[in-house]
C-alpha cells in the first residue's frame, strides 16, 4: 500500500508541470546544483551607429603619361599586374640620345684627363729639359757676352775692330741674354707646375661637362615611364611601335593596400562624426566578414542634392594569391557614430535567454533567503538596447555588479540551485 501511494504522489508531481518543477527543486535539498558561468552587470559609454551605404575606392590613382614625343619601343605591363614603386612601364626610343651620351662621356673624361695632368704637375723629365736648355742659353750668353766686351776694347784700343763689328756683337750679346732670361722663366714654370687658375678653369670645364652628361641622361630617363608608388595596372593606354606626344596617358595605376569607402553621411548624422573614429565595416561582396577602418577625411561640403556630407573611411586591404581581396567599385556598409556617448547598463548577449512571442530573460544569481550559504538563481525580463560587440544594453530591473548567469542559462528555472565554476572579467566587454 505505501509503494503504490508513493507511486501517486509522483505521478501528480510530474503531471503539474513546470510550476511544480520550480518547487520541487527549491524544496528539496539533496537537488545538486547547477554548474553556471557569471558575468556581472557593467555600466558602459556606448555610441549609437548607423548603417551608411559607401563605395571602395583606391587611396591612390595615378594616370601615368609621357613626358616626352616617340615612338613606344617596349610595353612593359598588363592591365592587372601588381607594379612597385620605380618599376618600368613603358619604353619610348632612345638611340639618338644614346649616341649623343656615348659623346659626351668621351669628351667629359678627355676633360677629366686635362685636369689631373695639371694637378700632377711637371714630371722629372720635364723638369731636366728645362734645366738643360737654361744651361745651353746661360753658355751662349757668356760666350756672346764675351765676344761683345772683347770687341769694345780692341775698339778702343786700335780701332781694329770696325763700329760695324762691334755693333753686331753687342747685339748677339743681348741676344743670346734674352734667350737665357727665356730658358730660365721657363724652368721656373716647369718646376713650379700650372698656376691655380688654370687648374681652375679646367674644373670647371669638367664641371660643364658632367652637367652635360647628366642633361642627356635625364632626357633618356624621361623616355621610360615608370610607377609613381606600389600598385596595380588597371587601364593601358598605348601600345608598341605607337607614337605618343608629350601628355598622353600610358597607364593607370591604383593603390590598393589600403582602401578607401567613401560614404554620404546626412548632415543631420555627421554633426558627430570625428577624423580618427573607429567605424565597423561590411563588404557586400564578403558575406559575414566585418571589417575594422578609421574615418580619415570629412569633407567639410554638403551636396546640395543628397544633402549629405561626403566621408572616408580607410581599411587595411589583404592580398590573397598576390591579388587585393577588397576591389575598387565594391559596395561596402560602413556603421558610423551618429550619436554622442551615454552611460547604460550591458550584459553579455549570451546571458539572453530567448522565447518566442515573449520578452527576453537573465536569470540573475542571488543567495538563497531560506539558506544564504547557497546561491540560486531569479528570472528578470528585460528590454534590450544598443549592441556592442559581445555586449548589449538592458533596461529592467538590473543593477551594476549584479551577477548573470551566461553558461548553462537554457536549463535553469526560478530557484534553482547554482554553483559558479567561471566568471567573465568585465574587461573582455566588446571583445
Amino acid at each position: 500500500m505505501l509503494r503504490f501511494l508513493i507511486m501517486c504522489g509522483a505521478g501528480l508531481l510530474i503531471a503539474v508541470g513546470g510550476a511544480s518543477r520550480v518547487q520541487l527543486r527549491a524544496a528539496d535539498p539533496e537537488t545538486p546544483a547547477l554548474r553556471v558561468t557569471v558575468a556581472p552587470v557593467i555600466q558602459r559609454e556606448v555610441t549609437v551607429r548607423q548603417s551608411f551605404v559607401g563605395t571602395v575606392t583606391p587611396v591612390r590613382k595615378s594616370v601615368v603619361g609621357s613626358a616626352v614625343d616617340g615612338r613606344v619601343l617596349e610595353f612593359l605591363v598588363n592591365e592587372g599586374d601588381a607594379v612597385k614603386a620605380g618599376q618600368p612601364l613603358a619604353k619610348i626610343r632612345t638611340k639618338t640620345l644614346e649616341i649623343q651620351l656615348a659623346v659626351a662621356k668621351a669628351e667629359l673624361k678627355l676633360r677629366q684627363e686635362e685636369l689631373a695632368e695639371l694637378k700632377n704637375g711637371s714630371l722629372p723629365e720635364e723638369i731636366a729639359q728645362a734645366e738643360a736648355r737654361l744651361l745651353a742659353a746661360k753658355a751662349t750668353f757668356d760666350y756672346r757676352q764675351s765676344n761683345a766686351e772683347r770687341a769694345m776694347t780692341l775698339y778702343k784700343q786700335n780701332r781694329t775692330v770696325t763700329d760695324e763689328q762691334l755693333r753686331e756683337a753687342q747685339a748677339a750679346a743681348e741676344e743670346a741674354e734674352q734667350t737665357y732670361l727665356e730658358a730660365k722663366a721657363a724652368r721656373a714654370l716647369v718646376v713650379q707646375g700650372p698656376r691655380k687658375e688654370k687648374i681652375a678653369q679646367a674644373e670647371a670645364q669638367v664641371l660643364v661637362q658632367a652637367e652635360r652628361v647628366n642633361l642627356i641622361e635625364e632626357q633618356i630617363l624621361r623616355h621610360t615611364m615608370v610607377a609613381p608608388f606600389d600598385g596595380f595596372i588597371t587601364a593601358e593606354h598605348t601600345e608598341i611601335g605607337e607614337w605618343i606626344a608629350e601628355g598622353d596617358p600610358v597607364v593607370e595605376v591604383v593603390e590598393l593596400d589600403s582602401v578607401d569607402i567613401r560614404v554620404g553621411v546626412l548632415t543631420e548624422h555627421a554633426a558627430n562624426l570625428q577624423v580618427g573614429a573607429k567605424v565597423l565595416v561590411e563588404i557586400n561582396a564578403l558575406p559575414g566578414r566585418v571589417l575594422d577602418g578609421q574615418v580619415v577625411l570629412i569633407i567639410p561640403n554638403a551636396d546640395e542634392l543628397s544633402r549629405s556630407i561626403p566621408v572616408k573611411v580607410r581599411v587595411k586591404n589583404e592580398m590573397v594569391n598576390g591579388a587585393p581581396v577588397l576591389k575598387a567599385g565594391m559596395m561596402s556598409h560602413v556603421q558610423l557614430p551618429t550619436t554622442k556617448t551615454h552611460n547604460v547598463p550591458m550584459i553579455p548577449k549570451d546571458s539572453l535567454v530567448l522565447a518566442k512571442d515573449e520578452p527576453p530573460v537573465v536569470y540573475v544569481v542571488e543567495k538563497d533567503a531560506k539558506n544564504p550559504e547557497q546561491l540560486i538563481v531569479k528570472p528578470v525580463t528585460v528590454r534590450t538596447g544598443i549592441s556592442d560587440g559581445e555586449w548589449i544594453e538592458v533596461k529592467g530591473a538590473l543593477t551594476a555588479d549584479q551577477q548573470v548567469v551566461v553558461k548553462g542559462n537554457e536549463r535553469l528555472s526560478a530557484g534553482d540551485r547554482v554553483e559558479i565554476i567561471n566568471e567573465v572579467e568585465p574587461q573582455t566587454a566588446g571583445k
